[in-house]
């Protein structure tokens, strides 16, 4: 059965299903002038953020995102790698890997 996912979704390599969640790559856009799912980046989903890049404020305020963004509580959202870096993933917990990608799809489908 296939999917008609959106293209930049459904070739996403940025998702990948654990036995705890779904981890998501994303690409950090720190000191942006809005909090929002920015579109999709190479192989990453890009994420805005107000915050700036240290003592960890804006990988807070990328997981606040992700949580608002999937409808998910703030304590299920968390970094897994990338503290330091541009590129990161985050561990979301309470959804499968299908949801993750409903939930995106919609979101990047009602982006400008």
């Amino acid at each position: 059965m296939s999917h008609s996912w959106p293209r930049e979704v459904y070739t996403l390599p940025a998702l990948r299903e654990t036995a705890l969640g779904v981890l998501i790559k994303v690409r950090a856009s720190p000191g942006a002038s809005r909090e929002r799912i920015a579109g999709v980046h190479g192989e990453a989903l890009k994420v805005a953020v107000q915050a700036p890049p240290e003592k960890g404020k804006a990988n807070e305020a990328i997981a606040l995102a992700i949580s608002r963004s999937l409808a998910l509580r703030a304590s299920q959202v968390k970094i897994h790698s990338g503290e330091s870096s541009r590129d990161k993933w985050f561990h979301v917990e309470g959804l499968s890997l299908n949801e993750v990608k409903e939930r995106l799809t919609g979101l990047l489908q009602t982006q400008p």
